[in-house]
């Protein structure tokens, strides 16, 4: 099947409507109907303001970043960008080209057209 990749940056400790945002688009996006999606914490990182940020013991907690990211067909991914802009979150994302399919699907796969 062919979609598309989408990876969210966020703060690990950035909220949205008192939630973790990290938490918050892994829910909307469950709710809108996408098939899965992963959140990962960064080990180390740097943004726009050239920061480094690490994930060391002695560092205060929260200051590294998470990834978030969903592999859908683009209707999918559009309708999630749709939610996220409509919500007025600000956020930068990365879109890529994705092939995606099941190996060796079971029933459920098959009966779903998710091969």
């Amino acid at each position: 099947m062919d979609g598309a990749l989408i990876r969210f940056y966020v703060g690990e400790k950035q909220r949205h409507d008192g939630v973790l945002l990290w938490e918050w688009l892994l829910e909307k996006a469950n709710r809108t109907g996408l098939r899965g999606g992963s959140a990962f914490r960064e080990i180390g990182g740097f943004g726009r303001h050239h920061a480094v940020h690490e994930d060391r013991f002695f560092e205060l907690a929260g200051s590294t970043g998470v990834v978030v990211e969903f592999i859908a067909d683009d209707e999918e991914i559009e309708r999630l960008i749709d939610l996220v802009g409509q919500e007025k979150v600000r956020i930068f994302y990365a879109r890529y080209p994705a092939r995606f399919g099941v190996l060796n699907p079971d029933d459920e796969d098959a009966s779903a057209g998710r091969v």
